[in-house]
């Protein structure tokens, strides 16, 4: 395997992949992402960062339905929030995560 394959690979898994590539203007393929492209997500991004949170454990909780949706079954999803102390999916959490599956 080349060093070229290995750099590749790993830099497109784990969650900071996708930054680093934003930040390099480059896809994991090596091609460069469209100016408009970045530039519509930099503003899209920039309005984000000035939002006002409504605090950490909101934000760790959305974080966890949203991602451990594509990963982990409903049950055992909302097991794991009451057994961590957060309150259990909601009905239209699980309308949007799960009604597809």
């Amino acid at each position: 395997m080349s060093s070229e394959t290995t750099s590749t690979s790993q830099t497109s898994i784990g969650a900071d992949a996708i930054d680093l590539a934003i930040a390099q203007g480059l896809d994991f393929d090596g091609s460069p992402i469209p100016p408009a492209k970045l530039e519509l997500y930099t503003k899209v991004m920039g309005l984000e960062a000035g939002r006002q949170r409504s605090g950490v454990s909101n934000t760790m909780r959305s974080r966890i339905v949203r991602i451990g949706a594509k990963h982990i079954s409903q049950a055992e999803l909302n097991q794991m929030l009451i057994d961590a102390d957060f309150a259990p999916l909601k009905e239209k959490e699980i309308a949007f995560y799960y009604s597809g599956k």
